[in-house]
């Protein structure tokens, strides 16, 4: 720990002041009280400070100018800007309840006061907020009167601007003032807001933490943190703050109920759940931020001294405060080399604030129309969205209740637009369907058992060696889940058109326990905290779920019960293998068989069925209209991405293509990129015409730039192929991935990958090495049922072609060349 110095127009030692960070190495202190307790002075200045130079410099605002403040909350919302909210004003005073936005250019500032319509949070102190793009989030404090716990949200991109306060159904804090609160912007609490500590109605300390999450559908809802250990708790406290390192969140000063009290410097594991304690850093009152590795900490009270505030800036390097620990240690280092990873603020830049005051003179008028009686205020731009394409939604939203107390949770449904014209028929005493009432507890139940044997990523490695982990599950059970993500998929166009973040996962083909081991290291599709990140995540499948490994069905019926419990964020397109044609060569038909002891060729079998369900999968999917995905590639035939959508459901491959449609089907599923950059033109793949029908074709780089020019793309995701890292990166614009190491089981040197697409449209590999050695037979032996002469023999025909392509080996990695793993930006 050491002190900083800074030159320049040093501001006086203070407390209850903010600091933000407004720009990289650039900070903006607001506010605070100076002098003792005793005989403070509450202030509104600024002061800018830069951090390399090690300046800082008070700053002349104008515009309209905040009363001073302290206890106050104040957040950087885009570069050179920041907004505060709240406070104390002196003498038992407390500041008004507005919006301020302070903006700075060429070292002047101007602050604007954001136009509110309706309710607010009101005036209070000692409260927090976060903003969670685009929603500031303003948590507890106190009105003057006494703590509260209420969570209110603003949405910076919606205009005219209101305050909505948010009603969380589930266990919520108690009562606090002077806590906590951060936003976490990885890991599993990524996109939540976690407060801790602070100080209740009875002036006690408080030590419990709690993440607040929005819901895809909207709602909003708090979460108890765990704490691992019973016996080791973190210290009761308040007047402290707290700050994100990755999934790190580190807990720094404040005081206790106990006078005089050193309190530890603490640090929450969200992925682990574990407290870790060091050396205390004795200040309260204070602010503090983050730079790389480095922690700063400016102002408040030290605890020698608890009525004067300090003044100078304390430097931590958290490298060597983390020494000691290996775990934080490794942590903090696979932050720092992880993309996703990036400091707490990272802004877009801003336009002039004139030109924001003009863009806005129209939601100004429009909103003094709607209420004359409120008094007319300048209005900021707060946000920088741009415009985005606007896509109509093909189902609305339906709700009826007949009290403000009643349940509603079955009086809300989707219905398709084109039957909305409709629904109105079904209002009143009749609305809902006798028969879809208990339609949610049918699904509950039948994808209950499902989810329990299959989804065990914590579990997997105590699976004994081939065994079954479908008993228990009968025929009748897969034959309904069929019918009901069929249902789903049936719906579904063949090209999907998706949002970020989202994770990829390419071929699988049957490796369920590598499936597990993904899920197990970067998370899982559980609707919980701190096991999984489905309501902060997309999962999207490029296809060949079955075939060679020894556990397809695995792998499909947990994906189909994934796709029904989360239909809109789970999201499996069709690979190659996903065809009866291939799969009954390859593998899966022979496992149906094994699992299930049936004729493969009846109609009413597990392996018929999941076959006609596959008819029904989509082709491709575009995320945010600029990268497209596919199992296989783009081929030479298609030329528009929305050709794909006129392709009618149900499918069935036909890999000698007599129309258009059908041949690029087959191409989606089967075409390779060139190996080399080089090979501008399109290459025949002789080693993928299996059928040697002469379709199948390698695709130059000339027709990827073509493609993706005509198309108003960037990129290509595609599956299909092994590589040697387990992704590969091609001409900048296309990447394969595959998710299956040591494919076939002879290439052990083959790792396999996901993919991660942030919020921000950053791409992260996430990569896994082959498995150890088990016992367990990992892949299917292709060759033995064709030496048997009664069981399965009876069952499956195999002609001379099948036998020889059930010879064929597994498909060898893409040649490795130089640079394609670089890192992806």
């Amino acid at each position: 720990m050491e002190s900083v110095n800074f030159a320049g127009d040093n501001p006086q030692p203070r407390f209850g002041h903010t600091i933000c960070v407004i720009a990289p190495n650039k900070i903006a202190l607001f506010g605070g009280a100076v002098g003792d307790t005793g005989r403070y002075v509450i202030t509104g200045d600024v002061y800018i400070g830069d951090i390399i130079q090690k300046k800082w410099k008070r700053v002349e605002a104008s515009g309209n100018v905040p009363t001073n403040r302290a206890a106050h909350q104040a957040l950087a919302i885009e570069l050179n800007q920041m907004i505060i909210f709240g406070g104390a004003v002196g003498g038992g005073g407390l500041a008004d309840d507005n919006l301020y936005v302070f903006e700075l250019r060429d070292d002047t500032g101007t602050w604007v006061t954001v136009p509110v319509i309706g309710t607010t949070p009101g005036r209070r102190y000692g409260h927090t907020m976060v903003l969670i793009k685009p929603y500031l989030i303003v948590f507890g404090g106190n009105t003057g009167q006494e703590p509260v716990n209420d969570v209110w949200s603003f949405n910076l991109e919606k205009s005219p601007y209101s305050w909505q306060k948010l009603e969380c159904s589930s266990e919520q804090p108690v009562v606090r003032v002077y806590h906590s609160a951060a936003l976490c912007s990885t890991g599993s609490a990524n996109g939540m807001m976690v407060a801790f500590g602070g100080r209740t109605s009875d002036q006690s300390a408080l030590n419990d933490t709690w993440g607040l999450r929005r819901h895809r559908d909207g709602r909003w809802d708090w979460v108890r943190a765990p704490y691992r250990s019973q016996t080791e708790q973190p210290a009761q406290r308040y007047q402290h703050s707290t700050l994100f390192l990755g999934t790190l969140m580190l807990v720094i000063g404040g005081r206790s109920n106990n006078v005089g009290e050193t309190l530890p410097f603490e640090i929450y594991d969200t992925e682990t759940s574990d407290w870790y304690k060091f050396q205390p850093i004795q200040r309260f009152r204070h602010s503090s931020w983050l730079v790389e590795q480095f922690l700063y900490l400016h102002g408040g009270f030290d605890s020698d001294q608890p009525n004067i505030p300090t003044e100078g800036i304390l430097k931590i390097d958290l490298s060597k405060r983390f020494a000691q620990t290996p775990q934080l240690l490794k942590q903090m280092n696979t932050i720092k080399a992880d993309q996703s990873f990036t400091q707490s603020f990272n802004p877009k830049p801003s336009q002039p604030l004139a030109q924001t005051q003009d863009q806005f003179k129209k939601t100004n008028q429009q909103a003094s129309a709607q209420q004359k009686s409120q008094n007319s205020y300048q209005q900021v731009r707060v946000s920088s969205a741009t415009n985005k394409n606007i896509r109509l939604a093909n189902q609305a939203l339906v709700a009826m209740t007949y009290g403000p107390e009643e349940d509603i949770t079955n009086q809300v449904k989707k219905v398709p637009i084109d039957k909305l014209q409709d629904e109105h028929k079904k209002l009143g005493p009749g609305f809902l369907d006798p028969n879809s009432q208990n339609k949610s507890q049918f699904l509950d139940q039948l994808c209950q058992p499902f989810m329990q044997n299959l989804l065990i990523p914590k579990d997997y490695a105590q699976i004994p060696p081939n065994s079954n982990l479908l008993t228990g599950i009968k025929k009748e059970m897969i034959i309904k889940l069929c019918d009901e993500v069929q249902r789903i998929l049936e719906k579904e166009p063949n090209l999907l058109r998706l949002r970020r973040p989202i994770k990829i996962y390419g071929n699988l083909n049957g490796q369920y326990l590598d499936l597990m081991r993904f899920f197990d290291h970067f998370k899982a599709p559980y609707d919980n905290l701190y096991n999984g990140d489905i309501d902060s995540q997309d999962y999207l499948f490029l296809g060949d779920y079955v075939d060679r490994g020894s556990r397809s069905l695995e792998i499909i019926l947990l994906l189909f019960t994934l796709k029904i419990k989360y239909s809109d964020q789970i999201h499996l397109l069709r690979g190659h293998h996903e065809d009866p044609i291939v799969n009954k060569i390859f593998g899966f038909a022979d496992e149906c068989f094994i699992k299930f002891a049936e004729d493969i060729m009846d109609p009413n079998s597990v392996y018929q069925r999941i076959n006609r369900v596959f008819q029904y999968m989509p082709l491709a999917a575009v995320i945010e209209d600029k990268i497209f995905c596919v199992h296989g590639g783009i081929g030479q035939t298609m030329r528009t991405i929305d050709e794909i959508e006129l392709i009618q459901k149900p499918l069935e491959i036909v890999h000698d293509p007599k129309t258009y449609q059908q041949k690029v089907a087959l191409e989606l599923l089967w075409s390779d990129p060139c190996l080399q950059e080089e090979e501008l033109e399109n290459q025949p793949n002789p080693d993928r015409d299996i059928f040697q029908n002469k379709q199948i074709l390698r695709f130059g780089t000339n027709r990827i730039n073509k493609f993706l020019q005509e198309n108003s793309l960037n990129m290509i995701i595609r599956s299909h192929e092994p590589t040697m890292e387990g992704f590969e990166r091609q001409n900048n614009n296309v990447i394969t991935i595959f998710s299956c190491p040591d494919y076939g089981g002879n290439q052990p040197q083959c790792k396999g990958s996901i993919l991660t697409i942030s919020k921000r449209g950053e791409i992260i590999p996430k990569v896994i090495l082959p498995a150890a050695p088990i016992q367990e037979q990992r892949w299917m032996d292709l060759e033995e049922p064709i030496q048997r002469k009664k069981g399965f023999a009876k069952y499956l025909v195999i002609d001379n072609n099948e036998a020889l392509l059930r010879k064929r080996p597994s498909t060898p990695p893409r040649q490795k060349r130089p640079s394609s793993q670089k890192q992806f930006k």
